[in-house]
């Protein structure tokens, strides 16, 4: 590992602004540099996700062209991948639409086209994720035992112990903020867990993953600098955990695994960058998302709700169910290496190629009336919030547990929450959720 990454004596971690309020800050600033969006079916638009209005654009396309081409668009020209088997037929594909930064990576966001080839090779974050094989196999072996069967069963009592501590807290009667209050708490401590990370510091964690997560950042060239230097603070962090660690007993945290790892300990410090955003936005914003989006589908589907109250048995299958209809990643990239037919559809060498995740978990040729909460469907684990293929999501257990525990001990508690206030969807295009969400809990 670089020593260059380690902190200076005195380092200190800004807090804020948060990137949300960066980023709206900037467009009231900026009200010329709007993203415009005018093809019908340029889903890139945020708008459609804050406001919740995406479902019939999506139906549309399924139902008409479920590979479909948008030119002119603010993130450039892109295939539109909306229907289930297409997606899986992609992701299954790797060799032919590859994942791997050095051909665009896994957003939909591309770097702008006038900046300073130095600073753009400097700022390049590679991760497993967004690599092809061989690199991206011996990586990932590297981070996966921290997901084992296994080590979910050594977890769970420390899951349990903190998800009963945040559900004891709350204030029965009164408004709060769900998201914050439960979902940030809960996953934020899930992540410091993980890493070893201090416990006082872990809402750095959540910071950075906003940082770092949120693709629109990429339409605002203005705000580039402060996102690399909070993300430098970020790796300047985790640089002094590593050198701390150097030369000790391997121990179950993901810091000591890419110490110990052939794969991964002499990565360069934009790896090492890349890695940690990737576990971070992995571990963080998709489980936070799903525990809030759980809330809300329940409140919007009492009928479900009240099924799921009277059998604590529904609860694992349930945990998929929610996950299908939250569908906490918008989509995923890929870039076409070759030439392709996909479905009837040219592909051409170069193409960028967005898997709409959304879309195919709600595809009515798999999922029968699928814009409703279901908790007893049968085939809820077709789902494709995970990805498919070398590239499903590799902390997918760890999600699925932290979800299960949360539903068990609210039933345990006889806890029902109902949405009482404000709800505020995230405004971008690849996380999916909420940014606040007030509640009122009471006993059944």
């Amino acid at each position: 590992m670089a020593t260059q990454l380690s902190p200076e004596a005195g380092f200190t971690y800004r807090t804020s602004p948060t990137a949300y309020l960066a980023f709206e800050d900037w467009l009231r600033a900026n009200p010329q540099a709007r993203p415009v969006h005018t093809h019908p079916w340029d889903v890139s638009r945020s708008d459609i996700y804050v406001n919740d209005t995406w479902g019939p654009i999506f139906a549309e396309m399924r139902a008409q062209a479920p590979v479909n081409k948008v030119t002119g668009t603010p993130y450039g020209d892109y295939w539109n991948v909306v229907s289930h088997k297409a997606i899986m037929h992609v992701e299954s594909l790797p060799d032919i639409y590859s994942s791997s930064w050095e051909h665009g990576g896994i957003t939909i966001g591309d770097p702008p086209a006038d900046v300073d080839p130095v600073k753009l090779a400097e700022r390049q974050l590679p991760m497993f994720i967004a690599m092809d094989r061989p690199q991206h196999t011996g990586q990932r072996r590297t981070v996966a035992p921290a997901f084992t069967p296994a080590e979910m069963v050594r977890m769970e009592s420390e899951i349990r112990s903190r998800t009963a501590q945040v559900l004891d807290s709350l204030p029965i009667g009164e408004q709060f903020d769900w998201v914050d209050k439960v979902s940030i708490e809960l996953t934020t401590g899930m992540l410091a867990l993980l890493f070893g990370f201090p416990w006082d510091d872990r809402r750095l964690l959540t910071f950075w993953s906003d940082w770092a997560g949120d693709v629109e950042l990429t339409l605002a060239q203005d705000l580039a600098d402060d996102r690399f230097a909070i993300l430098n603070e970020m790796a300047q962090y985790f640089g002094r955990l590593w050198m701390e660690r150097m030369g000790k007993a391997p121990s179950p945290d993901l810091i000591s695994m890419m110490i110990h790892s052939p794969a991964m300990s002499r990565m360069s410090p934009q790896e090492f960058m890349g890695n940690l955003v990737l576990l971070i936005v992995g571990g963080n914003d998709t489980t936070r998302n799903t525990m809030s989006g759980i809330i809300h589908a329940l409140h919007t589907f009492p009928d479900q709700r009240e099924i799921l109250e009277n059998d604590r048995s529904l609860i694992p299958n349930a945990v998929q169910e929610c996950i299908r209809f939250v569908t906490p990643l918008a989509h995923m990239r890929r870039t076409a290496k070759a030439d392709a037919d996909l479905f009837g559809q040219q592909i051409r060498a170069g193409d960028k190629m967005v898997m709409w995740y959304l879309s195919a978990n709600r595809d009515e040729t798999v999922f029968t009336n699928p814009d409703k909460l279901i908790v007893t469907r049968d085939n809820a684990r077709r789902h494709l919030a995970f990805g498919h293929g070398i590239h499903r999501c590799v902390g997918a257990r760890l999600a699925e547990l932290q979800l299960r525990v949360l539903l068990e001990e609210m039933r345990e508690r006889r806890l029902r929450v109902h949405v009482t206030g404000e709800v505020e969807r995230v405004r971008a295009n690849f996380v999916h959720g909420f940014r606040r969400m007030e509640v009122t809990v009471d006993r059944y």
